[in-house]
């Protein structure tokens, strides 16, 4: 067993935030910023996709000599408390799997030596659907340190699926992984950033370390290791700006969130949460949400944060973002993903 499965099986649970290394003011150690995309240079799909000179700033940003590009393994370990990173850690993560991966952002990667994740579902894969990486060119990444992760069987709406179809998707996607590179994956990113209760279960009882959503914000112990936020970059929120206040963002460690379950079947949620103590200051918080809904946000006594909607979201995903100004002219992020069925 190796060190990360080591501490996280066996130690991480007598683990507390006394023991965080939290410098108060900055609480520069154990958090990271998890940066996502899918498509590089694929204008058809503005959505999903960065453009190349968006994408080449990105990486000229990340060159500098402030930041920490870590892969997925050396962050959960410091998300975990088990071994600090620098201040400004971020982490790269690729969804899909799409050709553009392998034959225009993964020879930038390799030049600067930058490790990066990729999230696959196999059956775009076993059928070779055009647009998509294959299982060799797959391999190739894998053997240059490039780490695997899973993205189900099919790429579903997990949280409609019955118990018994999560497990289908997620027991034939780890065998496939198995017989094609060897190993099933450790991480998981839910496709659509979607999840209940139950997804997570079967997320944990399929033996993944960590899961990723689609809701922005900085990864950080308090949120769970299967609910991990990630600021998705595209043609509109893939800026200089919006991928500045990503990478120099701060956690906004929180307990006690309301509703625990992000598929909601009360709408507009009752969303609610406390602050940890040891965010220092604990400034004003503003808290905003999609579908041009107006987010009414008060404190209630010392630490405890409610947020009401002016009305319901709209069916699909809805979202609140959450930001507290820290020090330093930085930002700390808090987002949440909601789901109307």
């Amino acid at each position: 067993m190796n060190l990360l499965l080591t501490f996280l099986f066996f130690i991480i649970p007598s683990i507390s935030y006394s023991q965080t290394n939290e410098i108060k003011g900055v609480s520069n150690v154990n958090h990271a910023s998890f940066i996502m995309y899918h498509r590089f240079g694929d204008s058809r799909y503005p959505s999903t996709n960065i453009k190349k000179e968006q994408f080449i700033e990105h990486i000229n940003e990340l060159l500098k000599p402030e930041y920490n590009v870590i892969g997925i393994e050396k962050a959960i370990l410091a998300i975990n408390n088990i071994e600090p990173v620098k201040d400004r850690s971020v982490v790269i993560t690729i969804d899909d799997a799409y050709s553009s991966v392998y034959e225009y952002a993964w020879p930038i990667f390799k030049k600067y030596n930058l490790p990066f994740t990729l999230f696959i579902s196999t059956d775009v894969i076993d059928n070779k659907t055009p647009g998509y990486m294959n299982w060799e060119q797959i391999r190739t990444l894998r053997d240059n340190g490039v780490t695997i992760g899973s993205q189900t069987k099919s790429h579903p709406h997990m949280f409609k699926l019955t118990t018994e179809k999560i497990i289908e998707e997620l027991s034939i996607s780890n065998k496939r992984f198995i017989d094609e590179i060897g190993s099933k994956p450790k991480f998981f990113a839910y496709p659509y950033g979607e999840y209940n209760l139950e997804v997570i279960e079967q997320v944990k009882l399929h033996g993944f370390i960590a899961a990723f959503g689609q809701h922005s914000g900085v990864a950080h112990k308090s949120l769970g290791m299967y609910e991990l936020p990630r600021f998705a970059m595209n043609e509109k929120y893939g800026d200089m700006e919006r991928f500045l206040l990503a990478t120099n963002a701060l956690p906004m460690p929180i307990s006690d969130v309301s509703p625990k379950n992000p598929v909601i079947s009360i709408n507009p949620p009752s969303y609610g949460f406390t602050l940890s103590d040891i965010i220092e200051p604990k400034n004003v918080i503003r808290c905003f949400a999609n579908n041009g809904l107006k987010a009414n946000t008060k404190r209630l006594g010392k630490n405890r944060i409610e947020i009401r909607l002016s009305g319901p979201f709209s069916k699909g995903r809805g979202r609140i973002n959450c930001t507290m100004a820290g020090n330093d002219n930085r930002w700390r992020w808090l987002g949440r993903q909601f789901i109307v069925n």
